[in-house]
């Protein structure tokens, strides 16, 4: 740095060095004296490295707040810098987003190439948080400069080729606003299919397992496909039902998605093209707030291979995610669905935040953005949360979470 005697508007103070208690309070003990203005703070740590960054208005004996500050620093064994400037800030550019990345595991080769495509398109990273270290890595980038669709296409594509899940969100007041989850049930909030587990005890498995995996890629009509799948089920006792839900494995993360988000006020939805008699325990078993589900019939005891009333079918399970924003009075742009079939594609699009959850290649094509780890919890990263927010929220209540590997 030149030694002239021309004093600077702004001083950029950034110690690096050991963390450990009292540094932060020291420095700026430090610069209080100088009477000057606080315009700028930031501090991470990493590793137990801390790089703290003070940005100040300039006293008149600036010389000897810098002489001070590097005293300081010597005393905590910390290294200072203390760049002149001219002005506060720039204030950021237009077209803020959240992009957020995550991996499992996420290697420098992805994150080194999502961060070319931001430059590519414009994009200045101005910060960088971690959500997440464990069972999956989550970094959240806060990028301006760039427009965020036009972001968000040319993410989708690279994240694709690096095999990772990337979300890019305009940073607005919206995503703060996100109180509502609606999610599909088989093969998202749950594993499997209820009709095939069903299938399986009726002995027509194959059958309603192929008929099931082409109406999820979109290749048949889904009210079609589903008439005929029950039909294969008439005569099949109805406590087949009940042992099918005990056969049930919910989603890795479901449950801690669902108990974090219920603290800070979220509404829960599931919708379903499965049926009313497994909806409606899940969601009083997870504490979720709405279900809309197709009813088999039941005669005598045994499925008659008939539905009773209308087909919650792709447009009914938009006109559910409709009526449970009315119902818990936030608009459909606050609403957050997450689904995996092609018969989940009229809610995803209608969402504010459509999720494709390791989902078909032609939902993955069509949703906002896609998660394809195989933990549902990957979704609250998405809103801003780290995973040691939730681990502090459970330890409160009693509850104990998975320590993370050593390293």
């Amino acid at each position: 740095m030149a030694d002239d005697d021309s004093a600077p508007r702004t001083l950029l103070l950034t110690l690096s060095g050991r963390d450990r208690p009292g540094v932060t309070s020291a420095v700026l003990a430090t610069i209080a004296g100088a009477g000057v203005e606080v315009l700028d703070l930031e501090q991470i740590v990493l590793r137990g490295r801390l790089i703290l960054g003070v940005l100040i208005t300039t006293p008149h004996d600036w010389k000897r707040l810098r002489s001070a500050v590097e005293s300081t620093a010597l005393d905590l064994d910390m290294h200072v810098e203390v760049e002149r400037g001219v002005g506060d800030n720039k204030s950021r550019g237009e077209g803020r987003s959240h992009v957020t990345v995550i991996g499992f595991p996420l290697k420098a080769s992805a994150m080194a190439a999502i961060t070319g495509r931001i430059a590519d398109n414009g994009g200045n990273i101005d910060r960088i948080e971690r959500m997440a270290r464990y069972p999956v890595t989550a970094i959240d980038l806060h990028v301006s400069g760039a427009d965020p669709e036009r972001l968000r296409t040319a993410l989708a594509i690279e994240a694709a080729h690096q095999s990772i899940d990337v979300a890019v969100q305009p940073a607005n007041l919206l995503r703060h606003g996100m109180r509502l989850i609606v999610m599909d049930v088989d093969s998202t909030l749950i594993q499997g299919e209820v009709i095939e587990m069903l299938a399986a005890h009726a002995g027509c498995e194959a059958a309603v397992a192929e008929i099931t995996d082409r109406a999820m890629r979109g290749e048949v009509d889904f009210e079609e496909s589903l008439r005929t799948r029950v039909a294969l089920l008439a005569g099949l006792d109805a406590s087949a039902i009940a042992k099918v839900y005990d056969e049930i494995t919910i989603t890795p993360g479901a449950r801690t998605m669902v108990r974090t988000l219920n603290r800070l006020g979220y509404r829960f939805a599931i919708v379903s093209g499965g049926f009313t008699q497994i909806t409606e325990r899940l969601a009083e078993d997870l504490g979720i707030h709405f279900s809309r589900a197709n009813t088999l019939e039941v005669v005598d005891g045994r499925l008659t291979g008939r539905i009773i009333g209308p087909i919650i079918d792709r447009a009914g399970k938009a006109a559910a995610l409709r009526d449970f924003a009315a119902a818990v009075g936030v608009p459909v742009g606050s609403v957050i669905a997450i689904g995996d079939g092609a018969n989940d594609l009229d809610m995803l699009s209608a969402a504010g935040l459509g999720v494709a959850y390791n989902a078909k290649p032609v939902v993955r094509e069509a949703a906002d953005t896609s998660v394809s780890v195989p933990y549902l919890d990957a979704i609250v990263y998405l809103l801003g949360i780290s995973r040691e927010e939730v681990e502090a929220a459970d330890a409160a209540h009693g509850i104990d979470t998975p320590a993370p590997p050593v390293g």
